[in-house]
């Protein structure tokens, strides 16, 4: 890499995103997104062998799978000879995958790096029940008793309930052993945003969504999956076009049954997906004749506290990536946020614009500004298309640096929340 070099995003591509349940119930998670893989090479025409990384975000790995990474290049049919590894940051595991990709050029250990991620709630590991484990464990690896009464011996302590019952997967956090719907729910209640305003939201994101999808504007985004069942699936199937904040006043609560406002409508829910962006020096680009669509300007993690921020995540990022770019709020003129609950979605909003906030919780002078509504996630976002939770950044990536393009602006911005209080922004410069 020379100096002076910067990261170029080329290009970006994903599968559909699914429902969990539905037309991929079938397939792995590295099936999945070995389209999306394919599928971006196919489009950027570059040749296989110039792959020197691939990065993939993953989160409910299979077991079988752990390097998904790994299983999806090898399934796309990339040189077995290019290192790849997977890495989790929960529903910001992409958006990690790409920094680590950028960081890669950067140090200059690669030139060409296919980064994203991928998930699916559809087959996901279910564990049976901690005695069984250790039943099954001593039985076959630790104790191995020899004949029937040493194993026997082995069932002490057990019951028939261990035998049928599983572990009920949950997503929540490990460390405050709250859902993810509850910690949306507590935070709704700490900032005043009512259901209306949630719905309200919501319902924008799946009219924006529809609205993308009957213009076109998301089909160059998405590669076309055939099932093994044969079916081609085109289209993200989780936005509702006829949503209205009317309809979804009438959902009940999901977590907090009696106080509660969050609801499955104005929650994201359950998907199956992937999806990859290409990175390049910017002298590799130039000698290839590649036009790329935009540049990271300059990115920023941050860690908040895990009871009442967890889902502020954007919150912390925003401005330190700013900062890190030595850019001002106005700067930006394209938002792609991920959309956890509309809570969160409402509650960042919130924050950036207020001088309180930004003053005890950011150092800064007063408000960080208003996010423009007309300028955050005009094509719908999580709530709405889907969040896939390794896939989700590589989504939001491509669609910002398309976006860049298509409105002329200079500067945009890509963030998310993670389970542990974790927070992401990149800033994308327009190429």
């Amino acid at each position: 890499m020379a100096k002076g070099d910067r990261i170029a995003i080329i290009d970006g591509c994903r599968t559909p995103f699914l429902r969990s349940g539905t037309d991929y119930r079938e397939m792995m998670a590295y099936e999945i997104c070995r389209h999306a893989v394919k599928g971006l090479i196919a489009k950027t025409g570059i040749p296989n062998d110039l792959v020197d990384h691939v990065i993939m975000g993953g989160v409910a790995n299979d077991i079988a799978t752990t390097n998904v990474a790994r299983e999806i290049m090898l399934a796309a049919g990339l040189p077995y000879t290019i290192p790849a590894y997977t890495c989790t940051v929960a529903c910001i595991s992409a958006n990690a995958a790409i920094i680590s990709g950028a960081n890669l050029i950067v140090n200059g250990n690669a030139e060409c790096i296919v980064a994203g991620g991928v998930e699916t709630f559809s087959d996901p590991d279910i564990k049976i029940s901690k005695n069984y484990r250790r039943f099954i464990l001593d039985l076959t690896m630790f104790k191995r008793p020899k004949g029937i009464i040493g194993k026997l011996k082995l069932l002490k302590g057990m019951s028939f309930k261990d035998f049928i019952v599983p572990q009920q997967p949950a997503i929540g956090e490990f460390s405050t052993k709250m859902r993810m719907g509850d910690t949306a729910d507590r935070l709704a209640k700490r900032l005043g945003i009512s259901q209306r305003e949630q719905d309200e939201f919501a319902a924008l994101s799946h009219n924006r969504a529809a609205a993308a999808w009957e213009k076109g504007v998301l089909k160059k985004e998405v590669v076309p999956v055939v099932t093994p069942q044969g079916k081609l699936v085109e289209k993200d199937n989780g936005f509702r076009k006829d949503t209205t904040p009317e309809k979804l006043a009438k959902l009940k609560p999901a977590f907090d049954r009696r106080y509660g406002t969050v609801t499955a409508g104005n929650s994201s829910f359950l998907t199956d997906g992937g999806a990859a962006v290409l990175l390049m020096s910017e002298t590799m680009a130039k000698k290839m004749g590649i036009k790329p669509l935009a540049y990271i300007k300059s990115y920023a993690f941050t860690a908040q506290d895990l009871w009442e921020e967890l889902l502020l995540g954007p919150s912390f990022a925003i401005p330190k990536a700013l900062a890190m770019g030595k850019l001002k709020f106005k700067d930006i003129g394209v938002w792609e946020i991920h959309e956890a609950f509309g809570a969160q979605m409402i509650g960042v909003i919130k924050t950036l614009a207020s001088a309180s906030f930004c003053r005890d919780r950011l150092g800064l002078p007063g408000k960080l500004g208003e996010i423009p509504i007309d300028a955050l996630n005009v094509y719908g976002g999580s709530l709405s298309l889907g969040h896939p939770f390794g896939a989700t950044g590589a989504r939001l990536v491509t669609t910002c640096a398309n976006r860049l393009r298509e409105t002329g602006k200079r500067y945009g911005v890509v963030a998310g929340c993670a389970a542990g209080a974790v927070g992401n922004a990149i800033i994308l410069e327009r190429a």
